[in-house]
């Protein structure tokens, strides 16, 4: 059966890569340095898994972010506001940063 990665091979190419590379390294920097010296074909399976390490997603903060944000902005008081009004209450509260570079002026003149 075709698999992407060999468990087997994928250790005896770490231990081979480990010498090559120093104990602190990052998994950024030792795919950096496994294309900076061309050697992608001797330790491709370390070099699929690497890749894949480094596009997984780390955590779900920005969606927890979004809940804890909303539970805020919907409070008793604010219950009766419209879907519409409490997104865009949602969107500036979560993009905040993005918002206070806003010319609220100019945002309204174009309104």
């Amino acid at each position: 059966d075709m698999r992407d990665i060999d468990a087997s091979d994928l250790g005896d190419e770490l231990k081979a890569l480990s010498r090559h590379i120093s104990a602190g390294s990052t998994p950024k920097a030792v795919l950096e340095y496994m294309c900076t010296n061309k050697v992608i074909a001797l330790f491709r399976n370390a070099f699929v898994a690497l890749r894949i390490l480094l596009t997984l997603p780390v955590t779900v903060a920005s969606g927890e972010c979004s809940f804890s944000k909303l539970k805020l902005i919907k409070t008793h008081l604010c219950s009766t506001m419209t879907q519409e009004r409490l997104v865009g209450l949602a969107t500036i509260s979560i993009e905040h940063e993005l918002a206070q570079t806003v010319d609220l002026q100019e945002a309204v003149q174009i309104f």
